[in-house]
C-alpha cells in the first residue's frame, strides 16, 4: 500500500521519539522514492529562506533528536553537580559503549572529543615516533587545521613536511599510486595524514589500501574521517587504520560538540597521554585526550541520533545522499565550461561534490559563483580553497533535501553556463 506524505507526517508525529524514523519504513527506502524521503524530511525543521545545500559544516538534528537534547539540557542545568558527581559517568560510559558497538571496536579504544579536529590534533601532537630528520606527508585536500598541525611538527620535532597534490581527475588506482610514489620518493616519511572524504571536493580516497601499503613500508597513518562516517556506508573497522578522528555532529545528526578519537589498542603506546592528565595513565584512549568540562547534554543525546539514523539504515542513507549528488553532478558532467571535481566512480564520492567554472580558479571567482547562486536563485552553497588546481564551490545535500532542490541547482548552473 502506498502511503502519502501527509499520512507519513501524521503517523510519525504519533510515534515515540526513538521510533519516529522507523515509523516511516513502511515506504520503500529506494534512493529515488521521493514520497518516502519526504517523510524523513518532515522530521527536520528546515529554513525556508533558502535551498540549503551547505550541510557540511554540521548536520541538522532531526526533531526527535532535538527534543531529546533539549530534555538533556534541562536535566543537566537543573541537577548540575548533583547529577554530574553521582550518575553522569555511568550514563556517559553507556553512550560510549553504544558508539563503540556501532563502530565495531572495543569501548576502551575510543573517547569523546568536541569534534574531529580535537581528536586529530591529539593524535598528531601525541604521536611519539618522530625524530629530527624524519618526514611526514600531507595532501592538498587535507583539512586546513590538520595541515597546520603537520606544519607544527616541523617546528616542534624537526621533521620535514612533504606535500602532494592529489590527481584531478582522480581514479581509484591513481590515488594509490600517488601516495606510493610519494613514499618511494621520500623514504624518510614515518607518518601520513589521510582524509577519507575531503571537505574541499568530496573526493573519497581508498584509505584501506593506502594504509596497508604504508604499513608495509613501516609508515603509520592518521585518518581524518570527519566527513565520511555516516555519509558513506562503512564501519570504521573497514579502514583497518590505527588512528582515526570522527565527528558525530555532521552526518549522524548529534548535537554540536561531539567527536570521537579512536586508537587501536595495540598501538596505544605510540600516542602520548595528554599533558593535562596525570599518571598513572589508563591503558585506554581516554588518557590520550583531555577536553575539560563539555556539553554533557550533547553527549547524552548521541543514542537518540543513532536511533533515528539506524531506523533509516546506513545503506539507505548513503544511497540517498549519493543519489542527490548524482542528480546534478552526473546530469551536468561534460557540460561545456563546467568541471565536476569528483569522479563518477561510486567508490570515490559520497554526497558531497564540488565544481568550478572552467578557468575560474581563484577564491574570489568561486566566492562570486556562490554569491550568484544565493542572490539569483536562493541556493546556499560555499566556496572552498586549497585544491592544487584551484578553488571551487561545494554542494552538500542532506536528508531533508529533495529532488526538486537539486533540480533547482542544476537549472541554476545551466543558466550560469549559458550566460558565460
Amino acid at each position: 500500500m502506498e502511503i502519502s506524505r501527509r499520512q507519513m507526517m501524521i503517523g510519525a508525529a504519533a510515534v515515540p521519539v526513538a521510533g519516529r524514523a522507523a515509523a516511516l519504513s513502511t515506504g520503500s527506502a529506494r534512493p529515488d522514492d521521493e514520497a518516502y524521503w519526504a517523510g524523513i524530511a518532515a522530521q527536520y525543521d528546515v529554513t525556508r529562506d533558502v535551498i540549503q545545500l551547505e550541510n557540511g559544516n554540521w548536520g541538522m538534528m532531526a526533531r526527535p533528536v532535538l527534543e531529546r537534547y533539549e530534555a538533556a539540557v534541562r536535566r543537566v542545568n537543573r541537577e548540575t553537580s548533583y547529577y554530574a558527581r553521582r550518575g553522569l559517568t555511568p550514563d556517559l560510559i553507556a553512550v560510549r559503549d553504544r558508539v563503540a558497538a556501532k563502530m565495531g571496536v572495543a569501548p576502551q579504544e575510543i573517547a569523546f572529543t568536541r569534534n574531529a579536529t580535537e581528536a586529530l590534533k591529539a593524535l598528531i601532537g601525541g604521536y611519539n615516533r618522530l625524530r629530527p630528520g624524519d618526514a611526514v606527508l600531507q595532501a592538498d585536500l587535507d583539512y586546513d587545521s590538520m595541515q597546520a598541525c603537520f606544519d607544527t611538527l616541523k617546528r616542534s620535532r624537526g621533521v620535514d613536511v612533504v606535500r602532494i597534490a592529489l590527481p584531478e581527475p582522480a581514479t581509484h588506482q591513481g590515488l594509490i599510486d600517488t601516495y606510493e610514489a610519494a613514499l618511494k620518493a621520500n623514504p624518510k616519511i614515518r607518518l601520513i595524514l589521510l582524509t577519507h572524504l575531503s571537505h574541499r571536493t568530496g573526493l573519497v580516497i581508498p584509505v584501506k589500501e593506502i594504509v596497508a601499503m604504508a604499513r608495509g613500508r613501516g609508515v603509520d597513518a592518521i585518518v581524518d574521517a570527519a566527513h565520511s562516517w555516516g555519509q558513506l556506508d562503512f564501519r570504521p573497522t573497514d579502514l583497518d587504520a590505527d588512528f582515526i578522528g570522527f565527528n558525530l555532529h555532521k552526518w549522524w545528526g548529534a548535537p554540536l560538540g561531539v567527536g570521537v578519537i579512536y586508537i587501536r589498542k595495540a598501538r596505544l603506546d605510540l600516542i602520548d597521554p595528554d599533558s593535562a592528565n596525570s599518571p598513572p595513565f589508563a591503558a585506554s584512549t581516554y588518557s590520550r585526550v583531555h577536553t575539560g568540562t563539555v556539553d554533557f547534554a550533547a553527549q547524552l543525546t548521541v543514542p537518540a541520533a543513532l536511533d533515528f539514523q539506524d531506523a533509516i539504515g546506513d545503506i539507505a542513507r548513503a544511497a540517498r545522499l549519493r543519489h542527490l549528488r548524482d542528480l546534478w553532478a552526473e546530469e551536468l558532467r561534460g557540460a561545456k565550461g563546467l568541471e565536476i571535481l569528483t569522479p563518477a566512480d561510486p567508490r570515490l564520492h559520497g554526497g558531497i561534490t564540488s565544481f568550478r567554472l572552467a578557468g575560474r580558479t581563484s577564491v574570489q571567482d568561486n566566492m562570486a559563483v556562490a554569491k550568484r547562486l544565493l542572490d539569483d536563485h536562493r541556493i546556499f552553497t560555499v566556496h572552498r580553497d586549497g585544491p592544487a588546481r584551484g578553488a571551487c564551490v561545494r554542494v552538500t545535500p542532506a536528508l531533508f533535501n529533495s529532488a526538486v532542490d537539486i533540480g533547482a541547482l542544476a537549472k541554476a548552473l545551466s543558466l550560469l553556463l549559458s550566460a558565460r
